[in-house]
């Protein structure tokens, strides 16, 4: 009796597989199979992925089907033929064994760049995710009008290949097709039902109706890229981004960001799909008619400018600043001084009032203890003319539950 998918261990490293891949090392496993990065001995040694299917936790009875699933997929796969998306090269099976073989590209995952800018003290900025966005929606509009969902959008399966300035998206594995299962139907928008096989997607980057349902449409690929979107915005895993007991996405308390383009994430994290864009194209096109943001929801802290007076966040910060000082001091300029062309220059704002200072400090303590003296002490020294809404923002952060951090910043700004 052929050993079962399910029990095959993995292949060694040196092991030569359909007299042609040299397997060089596991690269990744999941709940379908496994990947490998291997030599093609008849492409003079290219390197190439070799995707083995293998499914955990499937029973015998189950096999078949998944075994023609994957053989229609590699068809389809076939059909791709796009240059931010690794070619298809091959399906074969051997021993018993079902593989797939694809491009490899020689680059960079996004949360692996995403951790090299934090390490550098910052985040993906809007222009860059923006951009971002420009450069990889064509990519789901294209895979999109060939019927194919990819369903497993996150920032480990989209890559920067190394000098290329156009991110690619990866790993279209087993089962993630909008195939239609009832030969029936032929709409490119449709939502479709594919049973135990759409459950595939990393938890807190599909949407709910994929996980739960089953359910998938190019919406459903949308949200995932908006979660992706965010989390590289802010640094933040999804799980911190949302309420958890409202389910209702917060991520605007910690990215810096126009409104207009928060608007457009904040539709393609709808939870519910009709709410969602349907297309790709016309998330393209409303990214498109973006301008120039005049005013940001939080500004970058080094700004010269600081905009966020025309806020309402702002405007409660500023009174609470305000009951901390002397009658005769001003620590924020008025919003008309900002409009009143007679003024060429902006004077930076003086630090904050020590009183409101001390007073964050007490709150933070509650939280982390006596480092709140010492993290306020640092912010201020790294941003001296730093306001208010940006001091809480980024003293808020030092709070590890997300909870908490959120019933400070609301204490605060109330």
């Amino acid at each position: 009796m052929s050993q079962s998918p399910l029990t095959r261990p993995e292949i060694a490293a040196g092991t030569l597989i359909d007299n042609r891949y040299i397997i060089q090392k596991l690269l990744g496993q999941g709940g379908l199979g496994r990947t490998y990065l291997a030599f093609d001995t008849r492409r003079f040694n290219e390197a190439c992925v070799l995707k083995e299917f293998a499914p955990i936790g499937t029973g015998e009875s189950g096999l078949e089907q998944y075994r023609n699933l994957f053989k229609r997929e590699a068809k389809i796969l076939h059909q791709l033929q796009h240059s931010q998306i690794p070619k298809f090269l091959a399906c074969f099976e051997g021993d018993g064994r079902l593989f797939l073989v694809q491009e490899y590209v020689d680059g960079k995952t996004y949360s692996r760049l995403l951790g090299e800018l934090q390490r550098q003290g910052r985040n993906f900025s809007e222009e860059e995710v923006i951009q971002w966005l420009k450069n990889l929606l064509p990519v789901l509009e294209y895979v999109h009008e060939h019927n194919i969902i990819h369903r497993d959008i996150s920032p480990d399966n989209i890559m920067l290949p190394d000098g290329n300035e156009l991110p690619v998206l990866i790993d279209f594995g087993v089962g993630k097709q909008i195939a239609d299962v009832n030969e029936g139907r032929s709409s490119n928008h449709q939502v479709t039902f594919v049973g135990k096989m759409s459950l595939v997607g990393k938890v807190g980057y599909a949407p709910r109706e994929q996980i739960s349902l089953g359910l998938c449409s190019p919406s459903s690929d949308l949200y995932a890229l908006g979660v992706t979107a965010i989390v590289l915005l802010t640094g933040r895993d999804p799980s911190l981004l949302m309420d958890q007991y409202s389910l209702e996405w917060n991520w605007r308390y910690y990215a810096y960001v126009s409104d207009r383009f928060a608007q457009i994430l904040d539709r393609m994290l709808a939870d519910r799909p009709n709410k969602r864009y349907q297309t790709a194209r016309e998330v393209i096109t409303d990214l498109e008619n973006l301008v120039e943001p005049e005013v940001a929801i939080f500004p970058a802290i080094t700004t010269d400018l600081p905009p966020t007076v025309f806020n309402p966040a702002y405007q409660a910060m500023s009174a609470i600043s305000q009951s901390y000082n002397p009658p005769s001091e001003t620590i924020f300029s008025s919003p008309s001084s900002f409009a009143s062309p007679q003024n060429e220059r902006i004077e930076q704002q003086p630090s904050l009032n020590p009183g409101f200072v001390k007073h964050c400090q007490q709150q933070l303590a509650y939280h982390i203890g006596p480092m709140a003296n010492l993290v306020t002490e640092e912010i201020l020294a790294e941003n001296p003319y730093i306001s208010p809404d940006q001091f809480v923002e980024m003293i808020a952060r030092e709070i590890p539950d997300f909870q908490a951090a959120f019933e400070f910043r609301k204490s605060l700004l109330s």
